[in-house]
């Protein structure tokens, strides 16, 4: 039995999954991350209420991963493989980069799983990128050795943000002034549209009605500031939205581009399946095959949005039987 976790700075999912092809979870819970002192609390208590032999596991968390131990970014959580280990009592256990679990995920998935947003070229091949936008910015790769891909974590979403023309320069500066180090995260999150909405709304470019600063206050402020973008009710939400949109389609084009990505782009996270019309009406596509003399290379690569939100599970799952089957 295959114990599988993962950990976002919102919320932890955990399974039990049966080996084979393809994988099947048995039983999966989600936890509230920010309810619990860290993931050895969640896994005894997983553990405990199922009763299931474990054999081995792999948890994909939110952050940097060395040496199997990874002090999550939005988590005030330090996950080790070696604790794990301990607790479960078995030797086989792996922590990685959350997005390096999205990627081994993507070959489990079927087709009804992905919207694509550019066909690409018919014969597209190669290496692949990874980016996705939620409670942070993740970004990873998978590597095309000519028969099969191999994932690999990056933290490219803390590389500096830039900017392409005089409003996002403008926002540069007004991100600059409320953090020590800007990154592409801090436009490209939950957070960042929040960051976006804030800009305009205190650069005076729209109204920030009543019911709205409520909503702001009593929910997830960036799950309102989408909301109301969608439904048309507040024209600073639709600019915000689509400043956002532009700004992550910008930077799935550098990831693209630092890649190599001739096998495709995916887009995961949570943000894309619930804004998916806005990422399909083209502002995403036109800023990431904006590269100049790159975009012919841009146009041939193939798009696609990941809808199924248990991916990452399902990848630390199948993550588990990779590096089990080679030893």
């Amino acid at each position: 039995m295959i114990l599988a976790g993962d950990i976002g700075g919102t919320k932890t999912n955990i399974a039990f999954f049966e080996g084979g092809t393809p994988l099947q979870a048995v039983v999966q819970q989600t936890f509230p991350s920010h309810e619990h002192a860290g993931l050895e609390e969640i896994v005894r208590q997983f553990v405990s209420q199922h009763q299931l032999r474990v054999q081995q596991a792999a948890f994909g968390v939110a952050g940097p991963v060395h040496n199997g131990r990874c002090t999550a970014t939005n988590l005030p959580w330090v996950v080790d493989a070696g604790t794990l280990a301990r607790e479960l009592g078995i030797a086989s256990v792996w922590v990685i980069n959350d997005l390096e679990a999205t990627a081994y995920g993507i070959a489990a998935l079927a087709p009804a799983d992905f919207v694509t947003l550019n066909a690409g070229a018919a014969d597209a091949a190669g290496n692949a990128a990874i980016i996705a936008a939620g409670t942070g910015l993740g970004e990873a790769g998978l590597y095309w050795d000519g028969r099969t891909h191999h994932p690999f974590a990056t933290e490219g979403g803390h590389t500096n943000f830039g900017a392409s023309d005089a409003l996002e320069r403008e926002l540069l500066d007004w991100l600059s002034t409320q953090f020590e180090h800007v990154s592409w995260e801090r436009v490209v999150s939950g957070m960042g549209l929040v960051n976006i909405y804030h800009f305009l709304r205190d650069t005076n470019r729209g109204e920030e009605p009543a019911w709205l600063a409520e909503q702001m206050r009593a929910g997830d402020p960036a799950a309102t500031i989408s909301r109301a973008a969608r439904s048309g009710n507040s024209p600073l939400c639709v600019q915000a939205l689509d400043l956002f949109m532009a700004l992550y389609g910008s930077e799935a084009g550098n990831l693209a581009l630092k890649i190599m990505a001739t096998g495709g782009l995916y887009i995961g996270g949570g943000i894309a399946p619930k804004d998916l019309d806005k990422l399909k009406d083209g502002t995403f596509m036109k800023r990431f095959v904006a590269k100049g003399r790159m975009q012919p290379l841009l146009e041939a690569m193939p798009v696609k949005v990941i809808l199924n939100e248990k991916t990452a599970l399902i990848g630390a799952a199948r993550c588990a039987v990779v590096r089990s089957n080679h030893g």
